[in-house]
């Protein structure tokens, strides 16, 4: 997805470019200057949870921060923050919060972008709470993505080895055996994980705003993790076979997971910190299901088709672990299931009878028509956002995450061609 990814947060944020982080941290390299004078004061968030205020930097003659930069700064001090909490219980604590800030390091921080995008598009007038709401979506992306790897078993995230693999590879450079190293990365991806959700807990419920929008957030954060969870539960079922879902039961994994905290709930938390009405938060949240189904629906075909260098992961995963997506489903029911039943779901599915899956899936309609299920959904979304809803800036943001799916759509339609002309 680290294209794709990308894509959408320079549709949220077409104008802004994030500076480069601090070189001694983790999080991202590079110079950059930032306040530490940053104490909390009564009746506000504590100081690891607000950003600095722009007019500081006014004052001391210095350009203000864009929000998107702030994000990136408040989520550096929190982490550093937690390392520097977690030292005395060692040094292996301490890697851990590494790893995690590592993970940090690595989004696209689309999700962030969302939720600053729609309290500006809103004509919001919480800055920093918005802010630190953004920094804890970010935080609650690398909670899920620790915990999802850890349950698909997969080692790589982002084209490198994820935290659960570089956690392994320190404890067999240290002379452990495999089955003690084995089980050590996957308690520590388990407890990066809760921590990470921790963080985002704090960023997004400790918002320093009026009690009835953080009442809300909190009932938001709790909605997103329950309904995620049960996705992921389901979706895990299909993938082991102890269930074998409909199309219908698994696109709604599709709006648990991907659309609830990637799109719903950003657009809804953007709302909610500026203050928005609940038809307006009604209707974000039905525009951000509809988006995060698309994307999910693109993003099945990229994990399928995509080249690994363009995806950041395996292109055999999805392939390997015979995951039931929609476009699998689809091809359950035609003729070309004869080719690909026997090789679909194999552990050990080598790259060149991947090549003559993708061909064989290429050449029937099961791609077109998960393609035409995200154009359905993409034009719905435009065309709710016509109808006067929401103000024009906000349905602006919304239309431009929309135009950007449907360009990666393009992007994956050119690789399922190129798949389909691979000779026999």
């Amino acid at each position: 997805m680290t294209a794709l990814g990308s894509q959408l947060r320079q549709a949220a944020t077409p104008h802004a470019a994030r500076p480069a982080a601090p070189a001694d941290h983790p999080l991202r390299p590079g110079p950059q200057a930032v306040p530490d004078d940053r104490a909390g004061q009564e009746g506000q968030a504590p100081r690891d949870q607000q950003a600095a205020p722009d007019g500081q930097a006014a004052r001391d003659g210095q350009t203000a921060p864009s929000p998107d930069a702030q994000v990136d700064r408040l989520l550096v001090d929190v982490l550093e923050d937690a390392a520097r909490r977690a030292a005395p219980f060692g040094a292996d604590y301490v890697r851990l919060w590494s790893e995690i800030a590592r993970s940090v390091r690595g989004g696209k921080r689309f999700r962030s972008a969302i939720v600053l995008a729609m309290h500006a598009g809103l004509e919001g007038d919480q800055p920093e709470a918005a802010v630190s709401v953004a920094a804890g979506f970010e935080m609650l992306h690398t909670a899920f993505l620790v915990h999802d790897d850890l349950i698909d078993q997969d080692s790589v995230r982002r084209g490198e080895p994820n935290l659960a693999a570089t956690m392994r590879g320190d404890a067999l450079d240290a002379g452990h055996a495999t089955v003690p190293a084995d089980r050590w990365s996957q308690a520590a991806a388990v407890l990066a994980g809760d921590l990470a959700l921790s963080q985002a807990h704090r960023l997004i419920a400790g918002a320093d705003l009026p009690r009835s929008r953080r009442d809300a957030l909190r009932d938001l954060l709790d909605e997103v993790v329950l309904v995620s969870a049960g996705g992921e539960l389901a979706d895990t079922a299909y993938g082991l076979g102890l269930q074998s879902p409909s199309l219908d039961e698994s696109l709604r994994v599709a709006e648990s997971k991907t659309a609830m905290y990637s799109f719903r709930a950003p657009l809804r938390a953007g709302a909610v910190v500026a203050g928005a009405d609940a038809e307006v938060v009604a209707c974000l949240d039905d525009a951000g299901r509809l988006l995060g189904r698309a994307f999910q629906l693109v993003d099945d075909l990229l994990g399928v088709f995509a080249p690994e260098a363009e995806t950041g992961k395996s292109n055999l995963s999805d392939l390997r672990e015979g995951k039931r997506t929609p476009l699998i489903l689809h091809a359950r029911t035609m003729p070309v299931w004869a080719e690909l039943a026997d090789h679909v779901g194999r552990p050990d599915l080598d790259q060149a009878t991947a090549a003559r899956l993708r061909r064989a899936l290429a050449r029937s309609v099961a791609p077109a028509m998960v393609a035409e299920a995200v154009r359905t959904d993409l034009a719905a979304v435009e065309a709710r956002m016509a109808d006067g809803a929401l103000p024009a800036a906000a349905s602006a943001v919304v239309v431009s995450v929309a135009q950007q799916i449907g360009r990666a759509l393009a992007d994956v339609e050119r690789h399922v061609e190129e798949a389909r002309c691979l000779p026999a």
